[in-house]
């Protein structure tokens, strides 16, 4: 599982937000994915690695603009974690 963090221009709303998390879900197989304008970020979870030019794809049609990319391992905590 890897965690994907995306940082994404462009968004000024919740529905910027819902905008893209149905972007990401409606392309590519995701765990889970979350948006926040405020923070100007997109956080993914996935069993995978999205390519970064894959991503930057789908973000650059949907009307934002990527501007960074990081991907790390994703471990899911547990209840006592």
């Amino acid at each position: 599982m890897v965690k994907i963090t995306l940082g994404v221009d462009g968004m000024m709303c919740n529905m910027c937000e819902a905008h893209m998390n149905d972007a990401v879900r409606n392309n590519f197989k995701v765990k889970k994915v979350s948006s926040s304008h405020s923070a100007k970020e997109c956080v993914i979870v996935a069993k995978e690695d999205i390519p970064r030019e894959s991503l930057e794809k789908v973000v650059t049609e949907t009307g934002y603009k990527l501007t960074s990319y990081k991907v790390e391992p994703y471990e899911k905590k547990g209840l006592f974690g």
